[in-house]
């Protein structure tokens, strides 16, 4: 019983110390909350005090920003009202000019009246009949005279009618005309393999010292990975050259003596090839009589380039376009069509003789007994030589045209652009210059100027200096045409 006893107040004690134990956790809890709500509390009133100091401030600031906002537009006001003010002014004194030149008006308009009425007094005439009769006089007097100054107009443009036609069509043309420029002096070939690069050059390098003898090239194999470069000056040793490397790569059998028989018989394949090709150019054109030794030169051209445009057919291309202009100007088919045909034969010998390519073309004309207006016109396609005869100027003007088509030539687009930039810059650099623009792909340059710091006669001298330092600063085939453009505009509106 004793012991019953003793297990239920154990028990009890047991429970009570348990709720003690976690009355006293739940109040350690609640003390520890209510410290950490103090702290978020004291926390956020600080945040709300520092973002109400931070708003006084960005407060603060726009109101001294919109202080001076106010202050800048009351002075712009006052000044926008002065000079209402002085605009009114103005209008008055116009108005007052304008009354006075009205009256002035009426005042010669009365005068004149009155003049013409005693000059019909004195005369006994009405105005009318006055001017009648005098242009009645007038008519008899020059009427013959009248009849034969049409008479002679008429036959003088009949007579010059179609030579100054001829002479403006040209002019006309000759404003494309640009300059020829320089050829490529290089063949690359591809090698095989390693071991074919080793045969080519041979024990000691005997193999290709005697492919330089005997074809008069530089080759260079060690410039260039995987290529053999043959370097000259004539394109046609340089086709032999080539011809005889792709003979040997094929067959294969590469020593001094071979190379000897195969120089040889690329030499006579490539002589062939020319002469074909000089006596097919002049076929295509339709043109005869031309000398063998001249056809021979214009075969070499065939093998020749001028920035990637290859030179005999730039020939034949234009020989084409120049017989077409020919017949519509009137003037020697014939003679365009050879000179235009044989117009760079002298770049096949420029190598050979020191000169320009287009005296040197003409001096061989000449030597081989073709007439004089085919020579001429063969020296006067660049502009170092005036072209006095109509077929002249037709073959430089052709000659321009078939080397500016598009794509006739290997000229970036950058290279262009940038050509362009430098000369708008060159223009821009004046004073008293608005804008600049290079239009007709670089041809012209229009310059606008202001038109209150520039007058009239400055422009003239403008337009000269802007052109004296094109040609000083810049490189540029043909000519360049400076148009400097003045304007003054006055615009009201009547409302």
């Amino acid at each position: 019983m004793i012991e019953a006893i003793l297990a239920v107040v154990g028990v009890l004690l047991g429970v009570g110390g348990k709720v003690v134990y976690d009355r006293q956790q739940a109040t350690s809890s609640k003390t520890k909350i209510d410290k950490q709500l103090a702290q978020a509390s004291s926390k956020a009133s600080d945040i709300v005090l520092k973002a109400k100091d931070e708003a006084l401030e960005i407060e603060k600031e726009r109101r001294k920003e919109w202080k001076k906002t106010e202050d800048r537009l009351a002075e712009r006001e006052i000044a926008l009202d002065k000079k209402l003010d002085e605009l009114d002014k103005r209008a008055e004194k116009l108005r007052a000019g304008e009354d006075e030149v009205e009256a002035l008006k009426n005042e010669i308009r009365e005068i004149r009246t009155k003049q013409q009425e005693k000059l019909e007094k004195i005369a006994g005439l009405k105005k009318k009949d006055a001017a009648d009769k005098l242009m009645q006089m007038t008519e008899r007097d020059i009427k013959h005279d009248l009849v034969g100054l049409v008479n002679k107009l008429q036959n003088d443009a009949m007579q010059d009618a179609e030579e100054k036609a001829a002479t403006i069509l040209v002019s006309a043309m000759e404003r494309m005309s640009s300059e020829v420029t320089a050829e490529r002096t290089v063949t690359a070939i591809k090698l095989t393999d390693d071991e074919m690069k080793g045969r080519i050059i041979g024990k000691e390098g005997r193999n290709i010292q005697a492919l330089q003898r005997a074809t008069g090239v530089d080759i260079l194999v060690d410039d260039t990975p995987g290529m053999i470069v043959m370097s000259s000056f004539d394109p046609v040793r340089r086709q032999v050259a080539r011809l005889t490397m792709e003979m040997l790569m094929k067959d294969g059998r590469i020593h001094p003596g071979r190379i000897e028989e195969v120089v040889a018989k690329a030499q006579k394949q490539i002589d062939k090839e020319v002469d074909r090709a000089g006596e097919d150019a002049a076929r295509e054109v339709g043109v005869v009589g031309i000398p063998k030794e001249m056809l021979r030169l214009l075969g070499e051209l065939k093998f020749r380039t001028s920035y990637g445009q290859n030179v005999l057919l730039h020939s034949t291309e234009m020989a084409h376009i120049a017989g077409m202009i020919a017949e519509e100007l009137g003037v020697n088919v014939r003679t365009v069509k050879i000179a235009t045909l044989l117009h760079d034969v002298g770049k096949a010998v420029s190598h050979k003789i020191e000169g320009k390519h287009h005296h040197i073309g003409a001096e061989l004309a000449r030597k081989y007994g073709m007439s004089e207006d085919i020579a001429h016109a063969i020296e006067a396609h660049h502009d170092d030589v005036e072209a006095t005869t109509p077929e002249a100027l037709v073959v430089r003007v052709v000659d321009a045209a078939s080397a500016a088509r598009p794509g006739a030539r290997n000229i970036s687009a950058e290279n262009f652009a940038e050509r362009m930039r430098d000369l708008e810059n060159v223009a821009t650099s004046f004073d008293g210059i608005d804008k600049a623009f290079a239009i007709s792909a670089g041809r012209e340059v229009r310059v606008i100027v202001k038109p209150e710091r520039i007058d009239d006669l400055s422009s003239i001298k403008l337009a000269r200096d802007i052109a004296n330092k094109i040609e000083s600063t810049m490189q540029y085939p043909g000519t360049i045409k400076v148009n400097v453009i003045r304007e003054t505009r006055a615009i009201e509106f009547a409302k």
